[in-house]
């Protein structure tokens, strides 16, 4: 089982999108038979054996083992990974882009994070095919400002820092450089559950 997988075609976007079948999905981060299925989630061993055919086809869940029960052969089977990602290339021509998007509203910072996923995934993907790493670089992390004031003058330092830092390695001229993406974000950070605030 991987630990993620992003999907990218629309047929199995559209498999794990329906309500049922994403229900038997979540049943089987373990190993589980159409018997344990349908007892766990109250539904008819044959209705999900239809949809575990569904989900076999689409490479949304695997083959475990068979095994002889009542004289008849059940299968186990278990979800291709412990989660999901849709990629905007399921939406074809209509994905998210940058380029359409005005780049001082929200809509840029959505359209820049579904341009990554649906590239660093197609990176992946060949460098998995090709057996090579794929060098990557993820820095997460959560700030809170004391006023609009500081966040504004973090803002200004941050992109100093970077334009330094991108003046002194970019190199035009490297017969064996490639160019990267380098994306920068910030975003308010959701309240969580258990806060009593009501920041948006």
């Amino acid at each position: 089982m991987q630990d993620l997988v992003v999907i990218e075609e629309p047929v199995v976007a559209l498999a794990v999108l329906d309500p049922t079948r994403a229900r038997i999905l979540a049943k089987l981060e373990k190993p589980g038979s159409a018997t344990s299925v349908a007892k766990a989630l109250d539904l008819s061993r044959q209705k999900v054996n239809y949809h575990l055919r569904t989900l076999e086809d689409r490479g949304l869940v695997v083959l475990v083992e068979e095994r002889q029960r009542r004289g008849l052969t059940e299968r186990v089977m278990v979800a291709s990974a412990r989660s999901y990602v849709l990629s905007s290339a399921v939406l074809g021509e209509n994905a998210a882009e940058p380029e359409r998007t005005d780049r001082l509203s929200s809509h840029y910072l959505i359209a820049l994070a579904a341009r990554m996923v649906r590239e660093v995934a197609d990176l992946a993907r060949r460098a998995d095919e090709a057996n090579k790493p794929l060098a990557t670089l993820a820095i997460d992390s959560e700030i809170r400002f004391g006023s609009a004031a500081d966040r504004a003058a973090f803002t200004s330092e941050l992109s100093q820092a970077v334009t330094a830092l991108s003046a002194r390695y970019h190199d035009e001229t490297s017969s064996g450089g490639r160019w990267h993406r380098l994306v920068v974000a910030s975003h308010p950070q959701p309240s969580r559950p258990s806060a009593t605030n009501k920041e948006v």
